[in-house]
């Protein structure tokens, strides 16, 4: 913007001075011509007195010489022959006996122009017996144009000096304009990152600041509902703690045995879930630090193969009780991702808690994790009945066909993967059934990116997918 508002200025600035200094410096070369062809004349016509008294060739030398341009050698007079005497030429012709004929005949001063671009002023003047001299007075081609290129190179300075005036200007009055919309966009990045805190000065030009009150009035509302969604969370989630303590003391009566560890294990780690939450919702942060920011840096990651191991732990025991056969690779050895271990554990909960959920009892199911080098990819599979619609599976609240379902589990793991600037993907698993496919990326330069469908559309052109 600022750039075109200097081309504008240039553009319009460059048309005015062409517009005005062209012509001023034709007319002033014509000043000049005209200045030089009037001096002439007026040298000319100094000898009409003496013309008018004598035509004694020697008075007319002494009198010709006597003057300025005759004393340089401009000066020529041409004196017919009168009575019995003949023709006198008082100094050399340039024009010629023909136009000096002419000159006579039409009785009116005449300029010619003459071999190497000089000028030269014929001058009739009446004689006392009646016939007609005519004068000629040479005018050099530098005195036509003397002070013309001083005019021009005035006039060209003069002209710079606007064009860099206006383009001065227009910089200052673009970086005016330009410098608030410049605030605004990077306010509204810092908000897109999360920095809930950002907001424009209200100054500038009129609709600029119009665009800042809309903008400060918007961040005001986002932090205002997101602070209601956090403390609704929270509301929501400790009212579970009721029924949670409840569940808690029934399952300290069940007694001993497998089924009964496994249910107490259950509900504390479901307390602690809870509590989490709770924390979490309190917690006055931007939302940028939620998934994103727990996976950015080495301090904050884990090792993937342990946090699988530890998980399928808890679910084999409620698969051997369904009777599901459960089949575990790719784990036996350190596999380092930028996830943290919540986020980690939070989302393999939602993928096998899906296969429980959504798949008959008996059922068998997988978990691979493949270490691809710039990423790592963990499947979950299944041989259940699969998955109808899987692009509407991924939206967040949508169940994707299956009863029952928030569709706030997948949603989870796409967070998780789009943190790294991975991507998740949901298809046919060689089991028969629903193969959910989280590619968790390891380039340092995919998490530095666009997050969002912008990350996945790079990681999934970069696969060849």
């Amino acid at each position: 913007m600022r750039w075109a508002l200097v081309k504008v200025c240039l553009a319009v600035t460059v048309m005015v001075v062409v517009a005005f200094a062209v012509p001023l410096g034709m007319v002033v070369q014509e000043m000049a011509s005209d200045r030089a062809i009037s001096n002439a004349e007026r040298q000319a016509a100094t000898m009409g007195p003496t013309l008018s008294i004598t035509t004694d060739p020697v008075q007319l030398r002494k009198a010709v010489e006597s003057t300025q341009m005759g004393a340089a050698g401009r000066m020529a007079v041409h004196v017919p022959a009168i009575g019995g005497s003949g023709p006198v030429d008082i100094g050399d012709g340039w024009a010629g006996a023909g136009v000096v004929a002419e000159v006579r005949s039409l009785g009116r001063a005449t300029t010619a122009h003459v071999a190497g671009g000089d000028s030269v002023v014929l001058q009739p003047t009446a004689l006392g017996s009646g016939d007609i001299a005519v004068i000629e007075i040479l005018v050099p081609e530098n005195e036509v144009s003397n002070g013309v290129t001083t005019a021009w190179l005035v006039l060209a300075g003069v002209g710079l000096a606007l064009i860099i005036g206006s383009v001065a200007v227009a910089d200052r009055l673009g970086a005016r304009l330009v410098r608030p919309a410049e605030r605004l966009a990077d306010a509204a990045h810092q908000l897109g990152e999360g920095r809930l805190g950002a907001r424009v000065p209200e100054d500038g030009p009129k609709e600029l600041r119009s665009a800042a009150v809309a903008f400060n009035s918007m961040a005001d509302q986002v932090v205002e509902l997101l602070a209601n969604e956090r403390e609704l969370a929270a509301d929501l989630s400790h009212r579970l703690r009721t029924p949670l303590t409840v569940l808690r003391l029934n399952a300290a009566s069940l007694g001993d045995g497998p089924a009964a560890e496994h249910t107490r294990a259950a509900v504390e780690q479901l307390e602690r879930e809870v509590d989490t939450i709770i924390r979490t919702a309190r917690e006055q942060r931007p939302v940028s630090q939620g998934f994103a920011g727990a996976a950015g840096g080495a301090g904050a990651g884990c090792d993937a193969s342990e946090v699988i191991r530890d998980r399928m732990d808890f679910w084999s025991a409620l698969a051997e009780d369904e009777g599901r056969e459960v089949r575990l690779a790719g784990v036996d050895r350190v596999v380092r991702i930028p996830v943290a271990r919540p986020e980690l554990a939070a989302a393999l909960d939602a993928m096998l808690g899906n296969v429980f959920r959504h798949t008959p009892e008996a059922t068998p199911f997988a978990v691979d994790v493949h270490d691809a080098g710039d990423a790592v990819i963990v499947l979950v599979s299944d041989a259940g009945p699969g998955i109808a619609d899987p692009d509407a599976a991924l939206r967040r609240g949508n169940d994707g066909g299956r009863d029952g379902s928030t569709g706030l589990g997948l949603d989870i793991v796409r967070r998780v993967a789009e943190s790294t600037g991975g991507d998740v993907r949901l298809g046919r698993s060689v089991l028969g059934g629903t193969e959910v496919r989280v590619w968790i990326a390891l380039d340092d330069r995919a998490r530095g990116g666009d997050r969002g469908a912008g990350g996945r559309r790079t990681r999934r052109k970069r696969r060849g997918d």
